[in-house]
């Protein structure tokens, strides 16, 4: 069911559609749940940031508190996240590069070795 209400609807077959509309129509409070998932999701694909306030702000399912909490713990993150054309993708990958590298090296080599290895690699 998870999988259902993760993806997008035109990416679920027939039989997929069919099974999960009839569970949600017979649980009304996973149909809520769902419903605040997939307006969750179409304001991250679509960038959406002004709609984040609004999101939180109607949170009324005890299932996503949690979320919710962590999404106003970090407000100027996530809405930069939702907004911004910006992308921290490239910097993560090559320190997750780095530490690959470190982690390959660990207590057989010093701190010269590893900056060489780091700028061949590269």
């Amino acid at each position: 069911m998870t999988r259902w209400i993760l993806t997008h609807p035109e990416h679920l077959n027939e039989d997929e559609t069919l099974a999960s509309k009839t569970i949600l129509t017979r649980c009304p409070d996973l149909q809520k749940t769902a419903d605040r998932v997939t307006a969750f999701a179409q304001m991250l694909t679509g960038r959406h940031g002004d709609r984040l306030n609004g999101w939180v702000d109607a949170d009324d399912l005890s299932e996503l508190h949690r979320f919710t909490r962590g999404l106003l713990r970090d407000h100027d993150a996530v809405l930069n996240g939702l907004t911004l054309p910006h992308s921290s993708g490239q910097v993560e990958g090559a320190v997750n590069r780095i530490k690959m590298i470190k982690r390959q090296m660990y207590g057989r080599a010093s701190f010269d070795l590893l900056r060489k290895r780091v700028l061949l690699a590269t």
